[in-house]
């Protein structure tokens, strides 16, 4: 009996150091790619079908103007100027559609550090924190949220929106390093043996 509960207490142990060597990893993957992207957030008016249905045409219209603009940004810093300059275009652009829709919302467009919980996007699992985004917010800003890269571009290649194709993973892989957009990749399955873990070690303290 002593000894199953020696295993027992040394099983913890590991499962509590690996918990912890993953959030380290998690944090320090977050901080380097944080530091190299810029994400489009859009956040619905709440959480009604016909909020959430608006969300994407907003999303979809802005994307067709800033489409070919941010294909031309060379760098990050490049890419955030050209939203910057372009701030009340897009938000006229997201005016217009919510007002053709039928709605009286007002809407805002900015670029801002953003909190975000952790995300996969395709085969990449971005870890949570906090990132720059043109985030932009429809009326009480109330409803689930969406987003995607717009630097290095994963929202606008191939087909708008799904996983990013080969062009795109090859934009990603270019501006990240190697060793970060190799975890990236990783970071899927990684989270999912860490939640396993997670279970065993609340089946301990049963």
């Amino acid at each position: 009996m002593k000894k199953l509960i020696r295993m027992g207490a040394a099983f913890l142990l590991f499962c509590l150091l690996l918990g912890g060597a993953y959030q380290y990893r998690s944090g320090r993957m977050q901080e380097d790619v944080a530091e190299k992207i810029l994400r489009f957030h859009v956040i619905a008016n709440s959480n009604a079908k016909e909020d959430q249905a608006l969300k994407l045409k907003v999303r979809d219209e802005i994307g067709a103007y800033l489409g070919t603009l941010v294909a031309k940004a060379e760098d990050l810093q490049a890419c955030e100027a050209i939203v910057e300059e372009n701030l009340e275009r897009i938000t006229a652009c997201a005016g217009k559609t919510i007002a053709k829709e039928g709605y009286a919302y007002p809407v805002q467009a900015a670029i801002r550090d953003v909190d975000f919980p952790e995300k996969t996007y395709g085969s990449y699992t971005f870890p949570k924190g906090r990132y720059r985004a043109l985030k932009v917010v429809i009326g009480d800003g109330a409803g689930e949220n969406w987003w995607c890269v717009m630097y290095p571009n994963l929202c606008f290649a191939g087909s708008v929106y799904e996983a990013p194709d080969e062009t795109a993973k090859e934009a990603l892989r270019a501006t990240l390093s190697e060793e970060t957009y190799e975890e990236m990749v990783a970071e899927g399955n990684l989270h999912v043996k860490f939640k396993y873990l997670e279970k065993l070690l609340s089946l301990f303290g049963e």
